[in-house]
């Protein structure tokens, strides 16, 4: 993506449906918004290209599924932008060798994501509230060279 005066002969307003993909659509509505961006409320397709409909199901989408919540968006030149919430990806769609998380939320949110499975509390016979957090900040500590949480 680029951004820019003079780099294209595009009419200013003329772009619509650019997509952006976030982890959390929550958090990237109320960044935008706090930052003084008209978004718009949260919603769901409930068909396949519904999401480019202004009368989209309010609210994410059941079950919290992947690819299926959105807002949207005009930036200042009028260009109109789609939020997309992806959690999980399809398969074959990322290279696992290279998967990487660009920040501590990043990776903490998956991890919460991992908690709802249970798996960690089974394997050590307890539950551990914190620890998507605890891990999240072990993982980039120990990626980065920084010391390791205690």
């Amino acid at each position: 993506m680029q951004f820019g005066t003079r780099i294209t002969a595009a009419e200013p307003g003329s772009a619509h449906g650019l997509y952006l993909v976030v982890s959390d659509i929550e958090r990237a509505r109320d960044e935008l918004a706090g930052r003084g961006v008209k978004v718009s409320e949260v919603f769901h397709a409930e068909a396949p290209g519904a999401q480019f409909q202004p009368d989209g199901a309010s609210g994410r989408a059941a079950d919290g599924a992947s690819y299926s919540s959105f807002v949207t968006f005009s930036d200042p030149d009028g260009n109109g932008w789609l939020i997309q919430e992806i959690t999980r990806r399809l398969p074959g769609r990322t290279d696992a060798a290279g998967t990487t998380y660009p920040s501590v939320h990043e990776l903490e949110h998956a991890l919460a994501r991992a908690a709802a499975h249970g798996e960690h509390e089974k394997r050590t016979g307890q539950a551990d509230e914190n620890w998507p957090a605890w891990y999240a900040r072990f993982m980039v500590a120990e990626q980065s060279g920084a010391a390791l949480p205690e």
